[in-house]
């Protein structure tokens, strides 16, 4: 039995057996010893997007430390509000945070805290996924819209379809029209000034 440690980009975890390009967590454990989820979802504002292997490092996971998660690739780890780690991607996580210092004009790199705590207030709205209004026309490749309970990636003038194995539709993006946008407005500065995330596979069939 799969465990719960998929993460769609809504946020939620599911116990699917796709593994995902990407793994991370939520900044601790909040597992239990009999493998099991608790009703926690995060157990601090850091919130990671990690690759798989790490000079030869072994993990058992959901064992003592933290909860690992796992994410079909990096839009739908943007999506549900995780960054790149500037451990393991650091070239990354720089380049994440130098666009994240030029979409808000600042003088210098955000430092990691204060970017998680931006993400945090705008990834969550109690437990529940915060949503955003926007003009689809403006979002960058790599946003991902909810269209009738079901999450869709924007890239070029489509939108691909999200399942926990891959994409498996793509469809004309639609104009002139204001949608619920599941990836964080902080990021979407990030994406919009050229932060260019790593997709999965099947987003280039």
């Amino acid at each position: 039995m799969p465990l719960q440690n998929r993460v769609d980009p809504f946020g939620e975890l599911l116990a699917v057996p796709a593994r995902g390009t990407l793994f991370g967590n939520r900044g601790g454990r909040f597992h239990t010893d009999a493998r099991t989820l608790t009703r926690r979802r995060w157990v601090s504002r850091r919130w990671i997007c990690c690759v798989l292997e790490f000079k030869g490092r072994h993990r058992d996971v959901w064992g003592r430390f933290y909860t690992e998660l796992f994410f079909l690739d990096e839009p739908t780890a943007l999506a549900a509000g995780h960054r790149p780690c500037f451990e393991c991607r650091r070239a990354d996580a720089e380049a994440f945070a130098e666009s994240w210092r030029e979409a808000g004009g600042l003088g210098a790199r955000p430092l990691a805290d204060e970017m998680d705590d931006v993400m945090h207030d705008e990834r969550l709205c109690g437990r529940a996924k915060r949503l955003h209004r926007r003009a689809i026309d403006a979002l960058p490749d790599g946003a991902f819209i909810a269209l009738d309970g079901e999450a869709f990636a924007v890239r070029g003038d489509g939108l691909l379809h999200w399942t926990p194995r891959g994409y498996d539709g793509r469809k004309a993006r639609p104009r002139r029209l204001t949608v619920d946008v599941l990836t964080p407005p902080a990021i979407l500065a990030v994406l919009s000034v050229g932060y260019r995330p790593r997709w999965h596979a099947s987003a280039d069939r």
